[in-house]
Formats: C-alpha cells, sequence, structure tokens
C-alpha cells in the first residue's frame, strides 16, 4: 500500500505478492470482511523487524516455479513467529518447499479452470465452505506438491491431485492450491472468513466511510500549505479525490477540467456545471481539443495513443502550473486496478496487461509532485467514500470511464468525426439503458466504433458505413467481468435507433466476451 496510506497501529493481515495476476483480489475480498490487510512485496516482508500487529499471514500465487533454484521464498523463521499462514497457490508450494516436501513442475495432472474439490478431513479452514462435501474452485498450476512435510495433513483433494489442500494443526499454518479470491471458486470468501476470522482472531477494524477522516487527515499533514492542482474529469474517481482534497485544504485546491474532446456527449459542461455550482469549487476549464487531435492523429497504436494523452495531460498541467504561484502537487484518482493492469504496484513480476493514462502514460520526470489518496482503493470502497461526503448520485453511480476517454474506444486512427459519430451512438445507448432501469445492474457499458467499414441498403441506396460495437458488462470489481444478457427486443431495438439516427454507422455488434480473455476495454 501507499506510504501515506499505511496504518501503523491497525491489527492487520499481511498479503506477501509473489506476482499473481490477482493477488490484489484478495486484499478486496479481506477487506469485504471489513478486517485491514496491506500488501507488501516480498523484499520489504524479508526487512520487516516489527510483526506486532501482524496477525495473519497470506502468500499468494505467481508465475515461479519451486523447482527452480533462486525462487523467491521467505525465510523460514517467520513460521516460528505463531502468526498464522494461509499459503494460496504458489503460496502452498513454497510452504511445502521449505518444511521439507516434494513439489515436481509441469505435473501430467495439472489443473487450469474448474475443480471440484473433495473433502478428506475436518479443518477450522473449510468451515461452511463444503456443500456435500464438494465445493467448485478455480485452479490454475502446472506444479503440484506430491509429497506433503512431516506433521502436516491433507484436507481436501481433487480426482486429479491429492494435495489440494493442507494444514498444520498446531501451528496454524495452511495452503491451498485453488484461488479463493476469485468469484469462480464457489463459497470462495468462506476460505478467507474462516483464516481471518476464526484462524487469526482479527476484529472488523476496516469500514470505508470511516476512512475519509483518516484521508483527510494524511492530506492535510502532506499538503500543508501547498497549492494543488486536481485532474477533474467529472468521473467518480476523480470527484472523489477533489472534495477529499477540497475538505482537506479548501482554498489551495484548483481544479483543472480539460477539455480534452474525447467525453461523452454533454458530460463536459455537465459536471462543470455541478462542481462549480453545487460543490462551490475553483475549477478552471482549459480547452485542448486540438492540441489532443493534432497529438493523436493518425495514432493507431493503443499504448501510443494511452501514453500521449497522459504525456499531453502532464503538459497541460505544467503549463498551467506556471500561471499559478507555488503550486506543488498534482492530484489525480488513480484506483488499485490501474496499478495492477499497469505495473505490480508492489514490485513484484505481475506482468504488464496495458498502461493506464495516469500510471504508465505518466513521464518519467515531472515537475509536480503526484497526490494519489485512492491509489489503494478498489472502485466500490471509492464508490462507499464518494457517498460518505456527500457526492451527487449523479456522478457516483457512473460506469467506469476510461481516462483517455474516446480515444480508446475508436479502434485504430481517431479522427474529429469519428469522435461526433461516437458520441451519438454512445449517448443512444446509455439513455436506452437508464430509460429501461437496467443502468445500475450493469458494471460498464458503452459504444466503440471498429475501424471496419460494411456495405449496407438503407433506403434502397448503398450504404459504406463504420460497425458500431456495444459493449456492457457485470463485474463486481472489474477484475473480472462477464456480458450483460441483455433480450434480444432491447439488442433490436437499440441496433435501429443507432442506424437510424447517427449518420456514418450502418451495423451494430454486441460483444459478448468475458474478462478474462479479454479487457474491458477494446484498447
Amino acid at each position: 500500500m501507499s506510504k501515506t496510506n499505511l496504518i501503523e497501529n491497525k491489527k492487520k493481515i499481511l498479503i506477501i505478492d509473489f506476482g499473481s495476476q490477482v493477488t490484489k483480489l484478495i486484499a478486496r475480498r479481506i477487506r469485504e470482511l471489513h478486517v485491514y490487510c496491506e500488501i507488501i512485496n516480498i523484499k520489504k516482508f524479508n526487512n520487516l523487524k516489527n510483526f506486532k500487529n501482524i496477525k495473519g499471514i497470506i502468500l499468494s500465487g505467481g508465475p515461479s516455479t519451486v523447482t527452480n533454484e533462486g525462487f523467491p521464498k521467505i525465510s523460514k523463521k517467520i513460521f516460528s513467529l505463531n502468526i498464522p499462514i494461509l499459503g494460496i497457490c504458489y503460496g502452498l508450494q513454497l510452504i511445502a518447499k521449505l518444511f521439507g516436501g516434494k513439489i515436481k513442475s509441469n505435473i501430467k495432472k495439472r489443473e487450469f479452470g474448474k475443480a471440484i474439490l473433495i473433502k478428506k478431513s475436518n479443518s477450522i479452514l473449510t468451515n461452511n465452505f463444503y456443500i456435500n462435501n464438494k465445493s467448485d474452485v478455480w485452479m490454475s498450476h502446472q506444479d503440484g506438491v506430491v509429497k506433503i512435510p512431516k506433521y502436516f495433513k491433507v484436507i481436501a483433494s481433487t480426482k486429479s491431485v491429492k494435495f489440494t489442500s493442507i494444514e498444520h494443526k498446531t501451528k496454524k499454518i495452511y495452503g491451498i492450491q485453488f484461488h479463493p479470491e476469485v468469484t469462480h471458486t464457489s463459497r470462495g470468501k468462506e476460505i478467507l472468513k474462516n483464516f481471518a476470522i476464526k484462524i487469526c482472531k482479527l476484529k472488523k477494524n476496516w469500514k470505508v466511510p470511516s476512512e475519509k477522516n483518516r484521508i483527510i487527515k494524511n492530506l492535510r499533514l502532506k499538503l500543508k500549505d501547498g497549492k494543488v492542482i486536481c485532474a477533474l474529469s467529472g468521473g467518480v474517481d476523480s470527484s472523489v479525490v477533489a472534495l477529499l482534497i477540497h475538505k482537506a485544504i479548501k482554498k489551495n485546491l484548483i481544479c483543472l477540467m480539460v477539455d480534452t474532446g474525447l467525453l461523452r456527449k454533454g458530460e463536459f459542461k455537465e459536471s462543470y456545471r455541478i462542481f462549480k455550482k453545487k460543490y462551490k469549487l475553483n475549477v478552471k476549464v482549459i480547452n485542448a481539443k486540438k492540441l489532443f487531435y493534432k497529438r493523436l492523429k493518425n495514432i493507431s497504436d493503443p499504448e501510443k495513443k494511452r501514453k500521449i494523452i497522459g504525456k499531453s495531460f502532464i503538459e497541460v498541467f505544467d503549463k498551467e502550473a506556471k500561471k499559478i504561484k507555488n503550486i506543488r502537487y498534482l492530484a489525480q484518482g488513480t484506483l488499485y486496478p490501474d496499478v495492477i493492469e499497469s505495473t505490480s504496484a508492489t514490485g513484484s513480476n505481475t506482468s504488464k496487461i496495458k498502461s493506464h493514462h495516469n500510471v504508465g502514460g505518466l513521464p518519467k520526470k515531472m515537475k509536480l509532485k503526484l497526490v494519489e489518496p485512492l491509489r489503494d482503493f478498489f472502485k466500490d470502497e471509492v464508490r462507499k467514500l464518494g457517498k460518505s461526503i456527500g457526492l451527487t448520485k449523479k456522478i457516483l453511480n457512473k460506469h467506469p470511464f476510461p481516462g483517455p476517454g474516446l480515444a480508446i474506444r475508436i479502434i485504430g486512427k481517431i479522427s474529429e468525426n469519428k469522435i461526433k459519430i461516437l458520441q451519438e451512438a454512445d449517448d443512444i445507448f446509455i439513455k436506452a439503458l437508464i430509460e429501461r432501469n437496467i443502468y445500475d445492474n450493469i458494471w460498464q457499458a458503452y459504444a466503440a466504433l471498429l475501424p471496419v467499414k460494411t456495405v449496407g441498403v438503407m433506403g434502397d441506396t448503398r450504404t459504406f458505413d463504420y460497425i458500431c460495437l456495444i459493449r456492457a458488462v457485470t463485474s463486481e470489481d472489474g477484475m473480472t467481468a462477464a456480458n450483460y444478457n441483455f433480450s434480444n427486443e432491447f439488442l433490436n431495438d437499440i441496433s435501429n435507433k443507432i442506424i437510424n439516427r447517427v449518420y456514418g454507422i450502418n451495423r451494430v455488434v454486441y460483444d459478448i466476451t468475458s474478462k478474462p480473455p479479454s479487457t474491458i476495454e477494446l484498447e
């Protein structure tokens, strides 16, 4: 977790990140139990001296193998501290290895995807987990434990792998090969609940709304009399950041709303009105459409788009900072998922998926110091924070919107004409969701413009226009997602409306791909 947000005196579970793509989901599940946790990389963990408030340790999964030399590990001395430990996937294999068990790489009975876990013996870790002594779990491993260490016992197996779940009851050390943190594991939250509450004996000490006071206090300590520019887009994240900083320092906050020309139809003007009139924020509008359009011209690579937008944002802020005396900080709404997908937040080997404009797109040298009070929060937690500080529902319930805006929803090269076409199509789609009262049932929905033209017939005339792709997903956290199941009647209706009302589109398709294997956004 970021240095600003560390809570030194709070009892916690420490999650050691060995490079799994879903390490942050472990933290999210623990927090859902209202138990405080922090994520730490292996190097920092091995340098820890004070374990006073650490009441439990979770070893995450990861891409490494304990069968290779130099595999990432923790000191075996940790197991003598009488702190309960849970190893997940690679964590299980590491525990087995350190205690003298045997692990084989590339075993024939590797498991990827759904597996059925079968109970072998009672354990406090699996209380209320099984139904008829079985449970659906999610696996992702090719290494496997083939011999468990002395004093450990098997508590569950699958048909393919015998040593799927093990425990050392007296030392309170547990290892599981499956991933309880992902939604694909039925009742996986019970595993983490049993570990945090029943084994680690932790009480509920993490309630997001009450965290606002800590964040505001930390912001006051960090910012003091320094002036702050806040990148205010009108989305949930930047809006919560702006209101939190406003409560912390008030007069020293200047919110910059940059009109990149890449937002949804009418969104910029409406957001400005809300922040200026309702919240009385010091908002300055910058018209930078020409700059962004010029720099994005003929750019089709999505990574280049993101980096161009990130660099352009910072240049705009730097330029404005020169006009205002004593500006020292740039505040923005970076969240956990942004950091996860851009690079590992903990310094581990998590694979980079894509750059986010406010993480991977930032230049190495900046004149302004970053302030990111939401960097360690998930989207649902940010909404709870927003509600606690009085953010209007009109913004609070907005679907997530990417920082680069419509630039990554126009696949391939961008033009002003394409932007106008997409704004109209997207506006029709979103309004239809709201009118039918299904907007709030969807995590994220949008229209995108594909770089392909197809032949159509409209009014007995041949057309050769763009394909509009619409996407709507359900999700808990944005880490995994499934397509929303629209009725055929709705899809037919929205297709007709877009084609009839938007000049330049003659075909509409609906994306039904889940995440994974795809991402929610197309670029």
